[in-house]
């Protein structure tokens, strides 16, 4: 074999090992665009857009432990101790997008409680719905804190109404100005009934006023609400009072109000981590659960609550009040640690 032959016989190897290797050969598929997760600022801090959406997601809530001291402090009922605790967590999910109608909302907020000898877990692990509803605009349906529920004092001591329910309501909402109506159901408090809120707000500079008045169909008893606040040196004051008709939804024997009452706040900021709030109310004619009438003994407290940020999102409450109904006297507390998120 001459030199010839052999180099054209390697020539023909080689391309027949590159043609098989050629015809084996694997092709890459291109990865897929990723989608990163893109910051919503359109509605304030913390959310983000929904991937392939336009709607922004807001995720929070806080953790929470409390320890409550005085009798029966937690209103648990028949076994309750001097003192007792619980722990909660709470989830918060908000989602919102702009259409032709206006901002849709949606929040869904879900608690887990866990607590011995308290009126929220009746000693055992307890899960339940804490808000859910969806607004359009003006337009409010689902369960929700209600005026009476979402604005007090912002202390420990103060009892001017309480409620969460299923409601449809319509929200006004101007620059300094706000107004609304909403239609409760009331099954869970006096029966098959309804109950109707209407509210106006206004804010003029430092000073702040709401009146709200709501009326109970079921009992056929009403309640009217006032609540004022000022910023004054280096804190706010408040003022509040309220008139009730007779036991009803809103303010009756199922919160413990009265006949009538008038409450007084000054929050004092002391520093920028410590806050300080000294509080006392007067309860005329207390409400007795299962009687329309007011018969009771008057009401009278006074505490101080005091709030220290130990560190970013993470707060410490300590309150203690005196409360005093006819001859019966009482000194309850908190102490309350709270990690926001």
């Amino acid at each position: 074999m001459n030199i010839k032959s052999l180099l054209l016989g390697s020539a023909a190897a080689l391309a027949a090992v590159s043609g098989a290797q050629a015809a084996d050969a694997i092709v890459a598929a291109e990865p897929e665009p990723m989608e990163y997760v893109r910051v919503c600022d359109a509605f304030g801090t913390g959310y983000f857009y929904i991937p392939g959406t336009e709607t922004c997601l807001k995720i929070g809530g806080y953790v929470r432990f409390e320890v409550g001291f005085g009798e029966d402090v937690y209103d648990g009922g028949a076994g309750t101790d001097d003192w007792d605790s619980y722990a909660r967590a709470q989830l918060d999910f908000t989602a919102k997008s702009d259409t032709e109608l206006g901002t849709l909302t949606s929040v869904a907020s879900v608690r887990f409680d866990y607590g011995d000898d308290t009126v929220w877990t009746s000693n055992a692990n307890d899960v339940y719905i804490n808000e859910a509803y969806i607004q359009l605009g003006g337009f409010k349906v689902g369960r929700y804190f209600n005026w009476w529920d979402a604005n007090d004092l912002p202390g420990e001591l103060d009892n001017l109404g309480s409620n969460r329910l299923n409601s449809i309501a319509y929200i006004y909402t101007g620059e300094a100005f706000t107004a609304g109506v909403q239609v409760d159901e009331l099954s869970l408090v006096t029966g098959q009934e309804v109950g109707v809120e209407a509210v106006v707000q206004a804010a003029l500079g430092p000073a702040k006023l709401e009146v709200l008045g709501s009326w109970d169909f079921g009992a056929e008893e009403g309640a009217v609400r006032a609540i004022g606040s000022v910023a004054v040196g280096p804190g706010t004051f408040y003022l509040s009072g309220v008139y009730s008709t007779g036991d009803n939804a809103y303010y009756g024997s199922e919160n413990g109000g009265g006949e009538a009452t008038v409450a007084v706040a000054y929050a004092f900021k002391a520093t920028d981590k410590l806050e300080i709030i000294p509080e006392a109310q007067y309860i005329w004619n207390t409400q007795v659960a299962g009687d329309g009438e007011f018969f009771g003994d008057d009401a009278w407290g006074a505490g101080v609550t005091v709030n220290y940020e130990i560190v970013e999102n993470f707060n410490a409450k300590v309150a203690v009040n005196y409360q005093e109904v006819g001859d019966d006297d009482s000194v309850q507390g908190i102490v309350r640690l709270q990690r926001d998120f």
